[in-house]
């Protein structure tokens, strides 16, 4: 019962290695000039960089209501 399981989890491991094998690889490099190009062409619409406008940012601070 043990060398049956045992042999199913190497062939379940088998593919496993082969597939990650075929997996499509590429240079950092390529990666990297990739992400900063995805970067630069989306920055108009990264709140982090163009801000939140004041109507739709959940985020305020709240207005303080001062009773004379």
């Amino acid at each position: 019962m043990t060398s049956n399981s045992s042999l199913s989890n190497m062939r379940r491991l088998v593919e496993q290695l082969k597939l990650e094998a075929s997996v499509e690889r590429i240079k950092i490099s390529q990666a990297a000039a990739e992400l900063q190009q995805y970067c630069l062409q989306n920055a108009s619409k990264d709140a982090l960089l163009v801000g939140v406008p004041t109507g739709s940012n959940p985020f305020r601070e709240p207005r303080s209501c001062a009773v004379v």
